[in-house]
């Protein structure tokens, strides 16, 4: 298959694990066309060869209108919210933003004919499972609304597969963390609630204090272990799929983690080694409902799509993150770095409303101005 010929639109492509995607994608040679509102994202983690495009899913006609005038291979879907805690607040967001206005994405795909989709869920599907490593197949039971509204969406996808030939691969995975090698993007998220980005805000005084919930779990060190994995292995797994996809394989369900799972305490000592720092940290009690072991079983991936994770030590996953937080101890620039383009072409869409124009116009001046 030639990728040079396959354009890929990447919803949430301004995100943390959307914008690591991106960068692969056009590393393998795809044209890529990123839509994101921006509400989380960052228009300087969009890479400067991708087409940007300011939309909000929950706009449907000009999502329609959209991708009636464009010509997509397949879409990567990234965009949601993800907060579990907020989730538990707030669900009707929840299952408005990652189920509604999913379906409106369905919608304008398969008015234009596009029916290949990767959908970036979440292994909060299987609740607390009975069985660890955790396999596709095991029991579903959601503990919180984020879960719930990723499960809902994966049924829908099923039925679009049944109903209108949609062929879709849902990646399953916990922890993302890590950065880039190259330095130039990581993950920059507020509030930030995911321990290595905090352990590291922490090393670089960002917070004031860092505390384990809890260190009388039955594991090796009494802290509770998880399944952490590099953001590039993620979108690794990512193309691999999409590539299955295109070559004409089933949908499909895939787990990702890294097999054997950390616990929190060697974080904090990986985090202590890779910053120099003794970092001390508090211990406060178990929060409400935290399993002591959480770890994927991800041999259907490696088995079907071929998927090697490369970055699966520790010390890749905090290390390449240590290198982003250094060089940007305040997360992207007020200022986007990415380069302006043809912004007169690439940016123009004809028959969009207005509304949705101007959005795509100010983008595209953010640029030009860099």
């Amino acid at each position: 298959m030639n990728s040079f010929q396959k354009h890929i639109l990447v919803t949430g492509g301004a995100g943390f694990i959307g914008s690591h995607a991106v960068r692969a994608l056009i590393d393998q040679g795809y044209s890529v066309t990123v839509l994101d509102n921006l509400s989380k994202g960052h228009l300087e983690a969009v890479h400067p060869q991708a087409r940007f495009v300011k939309m909000d899913l929950s706009q449907q006609q000009d999502l329609l209108e959209f991708f009636q005038k464009e010509k997509f291979d397949a879409v990567m879907h990234f965009a949601g919210l993800i907060e579990v805690g907020l989730s538990m607040r707030e669900p009707e967001k929840f299952f408005q933003t990652n189920v509604v206005y999913g379906v409106h994405l369905l919608e304008a795909m398969r008015a234009a004919g596009v029916k290949t989709i990767i959908f970036s869920s979440t292994a909060a599907v299987y609740g607390n499972p009975k069985i660890i490593p955790i396999k596709e197949d095991a029991e579903l039971s959601q503990t919180n609304f984020y879960g719930q509204s990723k499960f809902f969406f994966e049924n829908i996808l099923r039925k679009y597969d049944e109903f209108y030939g949609f062929k879709f691969a849902a990646l399953r995975y916990f922890n993302a963390a890590g950065a880039d090698p190259s330095g130039e993007i990581g993950q920059d998220y507020e509030p930030s609630t995911h321990i290595v980005p905090r352990v590291l805000q922490y090393a670089l005084g960002k917070i004031k204090d860092f505390k384990i919930y809890g260190d009388d779990f039955p594991t090796q060190d009494g802290t509770c272990i998880r399944d952490y994995i590099h953001v590039n292995d993620l979108v690794d797994a990512h193309l691999l799929a999409l590539e299955y996809l295109l070559a004409g394989g089933a949908s499909d369900i895939f787990n990702l983690g890294n097999g054997q799972g950390f616990s929190v305490q060697e974080v904090i000592e990986t985090a202590r080694k890779v910053t120099g720092l003794s970092l001390k940290v508090e211990i406060g009690p178990r929060r409400e409902g935290d399993p002591a072991l959480l770890v994927a079983d991800s041999a259907k991936a490696k088995n079907i799509l071929n998927w090697n994770p490369k970055l699966f030590r520790l010390e890749d996953i905090v290390g390449t993150a240590w290198k982003w937080h250094q060089t940007h101890p305040d997360g992207y620039a007020s200022r986007p770095r990415v380069s302006a383009r043809d912004t007169s072409q690439e940016r123009k869409h004809e028959g969009l409303s207005q509304k949705n124009q101007h959005q795509i116009d100010q983008a595209s001046v953010k640029r030009a101005e860099t």
